[in-house]
């Protein structure tokens, strides 16, 4: 009877053990599967921190292979263009952390992999003491043109392949030198609207005459206008109760239609459509262009303020039609909102990082091109580019004009409660294997076809070769 009962709890104790055993075993499993890719990021993460303190990080090259940001001897970054690239590299530091392409191509430019960190400790087994290059889309005369354009002033400038989505400069400005960064973090980090924003996906602003390209586009599109009615510009739009929309510097633009508004900026043409396309139509177009979505990926875009469709009186109904209202957008959104003119509809996603390669040289990550959205039929793109030609050639965007180059854009001069009004000038260029998008602005520039324009000029010449 005794033996019965002592096997009887071995027995027992077995099985508690091998219950115990299949939980420990499930867990480790669990944490080695859909917990890897956390843990391994973790920044308390030991065993990761100082297996990557012994990896000398990769460099972030341009286009073309220029060096953006390298190690030095003593382990800390350099970079060889300062404050004109810190929008794109961003900055690296060991009290600081990372940001930029530093922050997102982290793992990359350690040469950690998946694959790797999923092995724990035998990882180090094969982690090289070398990190990988990163090669970006940007190129550096580009970057530096629309820098030295915007000459210190506030503001963003975007340039994309329309064909690609690949970004070929994103200039934000005041900007800091990522060399020194670690030195001045706490005199930058506590300004609110200073040199850490990142004002080309990250600065909101009412985009101003910018968005009436497309607000023609919907209203060709929804059939509230066609190209051959005729607007009687006065100067000034009744919009019910008690309200006006009035032209910049008291215009009066007389009889236009459709094509002529889009190039003279008529107000009242484009407040007028604003009222006729209503809630439901405009929210469809802003929908159409993508300003209720978010990028993902590298690219961390704000997202748009856009108005309360729905609640909309007919005041704000005509403010939305010329790009005020409480309408917000980054200068990103805007560059990708004339590509879809420029590439017959598509637009692409937008991307910065081209090749991961090892220090052998061997590339591991080359991005392919993916669309991000269609938002209009190819031929209603071609319209309003060859609107927006004209802009260019005989409306408010001459200061763009490139010879022997087709350029076209649109003007904007936001009015800003805050201040004087921010110039905006966005549109594309084609050159001579590719067509280039952009997005400029100029914080309290006031005229858009004066101080965008002429920026725009710059980028494009730079690029010309």
């Amino acid at each position: 009877m005794a033996d019965w009962k002592i096997k009887r709890q071995i027995l027992q104790a077995a099985s508690f053990l091998l219950v115990l055993t299949g939980l420990l075993t499930a867990y480790i499993i669990y944490l080695s599967t859909w917990e890897a890719d956390s843990l391994a990021n973790n920044p308390l993460n030991m065993r990761g921190a100082a297996a990557r303190a012994d990896i000398r990080r990769g460099a972030i090259l341009d286009a073309k292979g220029r060096v953006l940001a390298q190690n030095r001897a003593d382990g800390s970054r350099s970079y060889p263009m300062g404050e004109s690239m810190a929008a794109v590299t961003g900055y690296n530091g060991e009290k600081i952390g990372s940001a930029g392409v530093e922050g997102h191509a982290n793992r990359e430019l350690l040469g950690l992999s998946d694959d790797l960190s999923h092995l724990g400790p035998a990882s180090q087994l094969f982690q090289s003491e070398q990190g990988n290059d990163v090669k970006l889309t940007i190129e550096s005369d580009a970057q530096q043109a629309a820098f030295d354009g915007l000459d210190g002033r506030k503001g963003a400038v975007v340039v994309l392949d329309a064909e690609t989505g690949a970004v070929l400069a994103m200039v934000s400005s005041p900007s800091y030198d990522p060399n020194d960064i670690e030195a001045n973090w706490q005199a930058l980090s506590k300004q609110a609207d200073g040199a850490l924003l990142n004002r080309a996906v990250q600065g909101m602003y009412p985009p101003g005459s910018t968005i009436k390209p497309m607000i023609a586009d919907a209203a060709l599109a929804e059939s509230v206008t066609n190209e051959q009615e005729v607007f009687d510009c006065s100067g000034t739009l009744d919009v019910g109760a008690g309200e006006t929309i009035r032209e910049s510097h008291g215009e009066v633009h007389g009889k236009v239609n459709l094509r002529k508004a889009l190039t003279e900026s008529c107000n009242v043409t484009f407040g007028t459509l604003g009222m006729r396309l209503g809630d439901e139509k405009l929210k469809k177009s802003f929908e159409r262009f993508g300003f209720d979505k978010g990028l993902g990926g590298e690219i961390l875009m704000e997202g748009s303020h856009l108005p309360a469709f729905g609640k909309l009186g007919s005041g704000d109904l005509a403010q939305t039609g010329i790009g005020q209202s409480t309408l917000l957008v980054t200068p990103m959104h805007m560059a990708l909102m004339a590509a879809a003119f420029a590439n017959g509809g598509v637009i692409m996603k937008p991307y910065l990082v081209q090749q991961v390669i090892t220090p052998g040289g061997t590339v591991i990550q080359d991005t392919r091109p993916t669309k991000w959205l269609t938002a209009t039929t190819p031929t209603m793109a071609a319209k309003i580019d060859s609107f927006m030609e004209d802009v260019v050639t005989k409306g408010t965007g001459r200061a763009a004009q490139v010879s022997g180059v087709r350029v076209t854009g649109k003007t904007g001069t936001a009015e800003n409660a805050a201040g004087e009004d921010h110039a905006w000038f966005i549109g594309s260029a084609e050159l001579r294997n590719r067509r280039i998008v952009f997005a400029i602005i100029v914080e309290n520039g006031g005229s858009g076809g004066t101080q965008a324009a002429p920026i725009a000029r710059k980028v494009i010449l730079s690029l010309q070769n």
